[in-house]
């Protein structure tokens, strides 16, 4: 018998130029008084010109905090919450990639519930209540404006997540136009790691479900075929919108069906050396999924169907053919292509592997138990 909680934002905005109408979600959620939670690079492109002119033709007050960094640690977080503080914010609005809709969604909650950061890591630890909170990405790929995560990086090697429904924004806008000026490189890490989110919704132990499945396989087949259109004429908005859609629908099936291993294996390469997350994911994925395959092949093969159509072979070589060929789009679309070109040497195995056994909360979703010796061998392979 079916037994399921299937949770994601409860209000979805897909429009080119939407995000210069945010005013008029501020007012309806009662606010008046802005923080907007960004990073230096969306305000060197200018992304912000027209959001900020949008909200105060609105009169709609604004403090631009953008000190969000990749893999933003806790005192990014906890600067954040003071600036919301410091500024009477009566809403939260998070524009820019992952790590800015992470910090964003940390910085409502705590802003307004009082609590300390220590206190809320791990599952529904949060109490709230929350600043009403507004999503809108800049990057087709984490999926944060749907999920009900944040992660924050907590010393050398180490992450730690906030999780809980509070997380999830009163509004996600998708505007495609603010993704128009993303390099190839961003634009190949990030749909690669929205991919990833889609495969591992679909393959994982705990919590599978049929919701996940349809948005997991949709999600793909949007990826998939816009991807390369995408890093290959980035002004193509319907291929940027299908990214952002696809990354969109990917958030909400592995917001609902967990991710697992490559994201355990891919969380030490940022907290460590600061390795891009997708590209991260990008570079474990296709041995993760070749050591899955004894696990999972069928399902693999499913989805080989949705990105592969007409590949022929059993179940098991049309999952390898999947594994190899999303292993090999990092070299296809100009990324690095392994851990060396990345300045990480033999002697850092050890120490990756050990940070990525500790991610048990993900490793315990992999349709595969890995144990120390395997993720030495995967990080040896992408070596």
């Amino acid at each position: 018998m079916l037994k399921m909680v299937f949770q994601t934002t409860p209000s979805l905005i897909i429009e080119q130029g939407a995000s210069t109408r945010l005013a008029d979600h501020v007012r309806t959620l009662g606010g008046s008084s802005v923080l907007l939670v960004t990073d230096a690079g969306v305000v060197a492109a200018r992304l912000l010109d027209a959001v900020l002119a949008g909200l105060k033709e609105q009169a709609v007050a604004v403090t631009v905090f953008s000190q969000v960094q990749a893999d933003p640690p806790e005192s990014v977080i906890e600067a954040a919450v003071g600036a919301a503080k410091a500024c009477g914010a009566d809403c939260v609005v998070g524009l820019g990639g992952g790590s800015s809709l992470d910090a964003a969604k940390l910085a409502a909650l705590l802003a307004r519930s009082g609590e300390s950061l220590s206190e809320v890591y791990g599952i529904n630890k949060a109490k709230g209540p929350r600043l009403p909170l507004i999503l809108v990405p800049t990057t087709a790929g984490t999926g944060s404006e749907v999920t009900s995560v944040s992660v924050v990086t907590t010393g050398a090697g180490e992450k730690n997540v906030v999780y809980s429904p509070l997380l999830l924004p009163d509004v996600a806008v998708l505007d495609a136009q603010l993704t128009l000026g993303l390099p190839p490189h961003v634009t190949a890490a990030t749909g690669i790691d929205a991919m990833v989110h889609a495969i591992e919704a679909y393959t994982t132990k705990n919590l599978k479900n049929p919701i996940s499945d349809c948005l997991a396989k949709e999600a793909l087949r949007l990826l998939s075929g816009s991807l390369f259109q995408a890093c290959q004429d980035g002004s193509n908005l319907k291929a940027r919108e299908n990214m952002l859609l696809g990354a969109c629908l990917a958030g909400m099936a592995f917001a609902n069906a967990p991710v697992a291993a490559v994201h355990a294996l891919a969380y030490p390469l940022g907290a460590r050396f600061h390795v891009p997350h997708g590209l991260s994911n990008a570079l474990v994925l296709g041995p993760v999924m070749r050591f899955n395959l004894e696990a999972v092949a069928p399902l693999y093969a499913q989805l080989a169907d949705i990105v592969l159509p007409g590949t022929l072979g059993s179940d098991w070589e049309k999952a390898t053919a999947l594994a190899n060929y999303l292993g090999s789009l990092t070299a296809q679309l100009g990324l690095a292509t392994c851990l060396r070109d990345l300045g990480i040497t033999e002697s850092d195995i050890e120490a990756l592997a050990l940070d990525a056994m500790k991610q048990q909360r993900l490793l315990g979703n992999n349709p595969r138990e890995l144990y120390l010796d395997d993720v030495r061998a995967i990080y040896q392979e992408v070596l």
